[in-house]
């Protein structure tokens, strides 16, 4: 007994080297409910929990020093519920959790060891060591994931062992049992990461191609995450380049599966990505043979060559059923290839794979075979080496603009479909530089601006009053387009090119050789709006430079043609999204969250960062777009208003705008400031939270605005009922809370009471920030609106009053 002891006592002193006492539990020792295993560098924390109503509790494991949030659960279809639990390792390495009258939970340990230990590391994997000597484990957590992978964490499908690791998703936010989805490896050559609701497929990323998995975007330059491939069996994580880094992955109950990565600084997850991106990422979106784009204007297309199997299905839109041949293949003679490039491939259901033959032997195989549908390089990284045959249906193919064009399939068509098309391989030739001019602001001391086109003559001169400061004297180039490299990249105006109207006219979507995909803003002949918008919008884009501001690319003036050429934003405008009853789901509270500030950010740049202060003047969900990871833009500054150095407030006779979004001085009197925008923007968070407008709100229990019902729901302390229902399980309950409190501060009826963006952008982004209660909102035009402070003394009269 007493060497027993001694043994003991050195095993502790050894572990003492490299760990404190709290990271380590021996052989009979144990941890019972409020007591916990935290690891070496205070990262991870081990103990009991009820994640719900009292009564079930469950050992699990959490980051340490950040928002608490479990990221395994040991016996999660196991609930305690009698007292007296604790966890326990036996002498000979087993490990346990039980009551005074039963064992709930038991793992499974690889062998049998003495004088063992449970040790918590950083890498947060629990694990129990053999001895003190060696690095192997007789078992680890990281064996048993749940919802949560970590870096370093191993999803397996070894169909030969008949060994397998994946997430299961949580049955919902307050039960860790297993719940309808899942995250796992497929190993059938190509392996990919695929997430199924119980059997049906709902996602996959696509086939691994040898850098990466090939229907998800590249990692962009500088990215804090690298991810790394083992072997057919074993997929590692994005597994951050610094260890300093916390990073996990959660497939949430609603199936969603999102990555986040630790901000310290903010004491706070940040939301990096979510699959699916939307409805090309859902599995066979658009059935068989048919390709998949959110960039057009309807998602999905068939193959050159196919025809959709229902043409009334696909008129309301259920591509489902896919698309047919239109001509059979000729499998004795004169089949070919199309080439379709850039393309995620299709699901490997029926396939042959041979990783030496080239892909000319590749080509001539698959003709052979009168069952081959297509065929692709499987790797991108091998040149032309490699081969991978499709037989039967092609499934769940789509193409965006990130995509690989190495990533190449050839699609099987018979001679006869392939008559004038482009030869196999060949691209189609980039279109004649456009020969665009470059159309030059220049500021002349008098106060007179002069925009130059050169080569052109001076298309027109506006004389105005000096504002801007000495060091906004320099030149800004833009470039000025053609009007055939226009049409021809619009395909003439096409309406299926249209993507959008507003009060300037139609926008359509371009593609040009150099810019890649472009939006063009055309001033229609009936517009509202016209020449002085446009230029306005020339002059105030043209020098602001902002992440979340939209990007003017040059414009097009020619005859009676006045148009603006922008970035092209992939995911359309935020109302897009937040008012649909559909696509609104894809948009979780961390998504919501990081467009808010997104969103708060663009405009404290335009009050108070650029080099001229802006107020806005039509701020509104349409007037902010999306782009690929859903970063927001604010865009549209045809109404838009410059400040000079000392002037804080304007007043107009032309009052322009868009009601449920007009503060109520601006409405009713016309004077305007940095707090008009400060009112929309309260407006538009209040909108994003709950998913309804506030022009059009309606509530069964009163006949307010969203504003009204929101204060309403203030003062009966019933705040997180306005939330959204669908951002239940994604919800971040202080955040919501603090947004919802800030976006009411925005929207308070008297200008001098609204915070500066500054604030709002401080008080958003900090948990900790003391926020002070809110006043009466502006109900305008809901309710009559009184003016009662000295700013409203003064009286003003109007001629126009132009509600958009």
């Amino acid at each position: 007994m007493f060497n027993r002891i001694l043994f003991n006592l050195f095993l502790f002193v050894t572990f003492l080297k490299f760990s404190d006492a709290a990271d380590t539990l021996f052989p009979n020792e144990t941890i019972g409910v409020g007591q916990t295993l935290v690891s070496q560098n205070q990262v991870f924390e081990v103990g009991f929990f009820t994640p719900g109503a009292p009564g079930n509790s469950f050992l699990g494991m959490w980051y340490k020093n950040t928002p608490k949030v479990v990221i395994w659960v040991a016996n999660r279809n196991d609930p305690i519920t009698d007292s007296g639990v604790v966890l326990k390792i036996s002498e000979y390495g087993n490990l346990s959790i039980s009551t005074g009258r039963r064992v709930v939970w038991s793992g499974n340990p690889s062998g049998v060891a003495s004088d063992p230990v449970l040790k918590l590391l950083d890498t947060g994997n629990l694990v129990v060591a053999a001895d003190t000597t060696k690095q192997g484990y007789i078992w680890q957590s990281f064996d048993y994931p749940t919802d949560n992978w970590l870096p370093g964490m191993k999803l397996v499908d070894d169909s030969d062992s008949g060994v397998e690791k994946y997430l299961r998703s949580w049955k919902n936010l307050e039960d860790p049992s297993g719940g309808e989805f899942s995250y796992r490896i497929e190993n059938q050559g190509l392996p990919e990461l695929v997430v199924y609701r119980e059997t049906t497929k709902m996602f996959r990323t696509g086939s691994w191609n040898g850098l990466y998995f090939g229907g998800l975007p590249p990692l962009p330059n500088g990215s804090v995450t690298d991810y790394s491939f083992r072997d057919e069996r074993l997929i590692y994580v994005a597994r951050p380049i610094s260890s300093s880094i916390f990073s996990r992955t959660t497939l949430e109950s609603s199936g969603l599966l999102q990555r986040y990565n630790m901000n310290e600084r903010k004491d706070a997850w940040n939301h990096v990505q979510t699959y699916p991106r939307d409805k090309c990422d859902e599995y066979g979106n658009c059935g068989a043979y048919a390709l998949c784009s959110t960039e057009k204007p309807q998602m999905c297309e068939c193959f050159k060559g196919f025809a959709p199997k229902s043409q009334h299905e696909w008129d309301i839109q259920d591509w489902s059923g896919g698309c047919t041949r239109t001509t059979p293949l000729n499998c004795s003679n004169g089949d070919g290839f199309l080439e379709i490039r850039g393309v995620k491939y299709p699901d490997m259901l029926r396939f042959w794979l041979n990783t030496s033959m080239s892909l000319e032997e590749c080509k001539a195989e698959c003709l052979k075979n009168c069952n081959c549908t297509a065929c692709a390089n499987p790797y991108i990284t091998n040149g032309d080496s490699g081969c991978v045959m499709w037989y039967g249906d092609l499934i769940d193919i789509r193409q965006f603009p990130e995509a690989d064009d190495r990533q190449t399939i050839y699609l099987r068509l018979p001679a006869s479909e392939l008559a004038g098309s482009a030869s196999n391989g060949e691209k189609e030739k980039e279109e004649k530089k456009s020969g665009a001019k470059k159309l030059v602001v220049i500021f002349i001391s008098s106060g007179v601006l002069i925009l130059a086109l050169f080569g052109g003559g001076v298309v027109f001169i506006i004389k105005r009053r000096r504002e801007a400061s000495k060091s906004d004297d320099a030149d800004i180039e833009l470039k000025i387009f053609k009007l055939e490299t226009i049409v021809a990249a619009t395909n003439n105006f096409s309406w299926e090119n249209m993507i959008g109207e507003g009060g300037f006219g139609p926008v359509y979507k371009g593609i040009l050789s150099a810019e890649g995909e472009i939006a063009v803003k055309r001033l229609s002949r009936t517009s509202q709006q016209g020449t002085k918008e446009f230029k306005n919008e020339v002059i105030l884009i043209a020098k602001l430079q902002h992440r979340n501001l939209v990007r003017l690319l040059g414009c097009c003036i020619e005859g009676e043609e006045r148009m603006l050429i922008y970035e092209y934003l992939q995911n359309k405008s935020l109302d897009y999204f937040v008012f649909d009853q559909n696509r609104r789901k894809l948009l979780t509270w961390p998504m919501r969250f990081d467009i808010i500030m997104g969103i708060a950010r663009g405009l404290l740049y335009l009050h108070q960062d650029s080099r001229l202060k802006i107020i806005h003047r039509d701020l509104k969900t349409s007037n902010i777009l999306l782009d690929r990871d859903l970063n927001p833009k604010i865009s549209d500054f045809g109404l838009a208003r410059i400040f000079g150095e000392g002037q804080s407030i304007a007043t107009t006779r032309r009052v322009v705008g868009t009601y449920g979004y007009m503060a109520p001085e601006y409405a009713v009197y016309g004077k305007y400031s940095v707090k008009s925008d400060v009112f929309a923007l309260g407006v538009i968070l209040l909108e994003i939270v709950s998913g309804r407008k506030n022009r059009d709100f309606g509530h069964s229990d009163d006949d307010h605005s969203l504003l009204g019902h929101a204060w309403f729901l203030w003062g009966e302390n019933k705040i997180p009922e306005l939330m959204d229902k669908c951002l239940s399980d994604t919800s971040i309950e202080s955040q919501v809370k603090r947004c919802i409190h800030v976006g009411l501060l925005c929207v308070q009826k008297f200008a001098e009471d609204r915070p500066i963006m500054s604030s709002v952008v401080f008080m958003l982004g900090n948990d900790e920030a003391i926020i002070p209660k809110p006043k009466e909102p502006g109900f305008f035009p809901e309710e009559s609106w009184s003016c009662q402070r000295s700013a409203c003394q003064e009286s003003i009269t109007f001629t126009d009053l132009e509600a958009r």
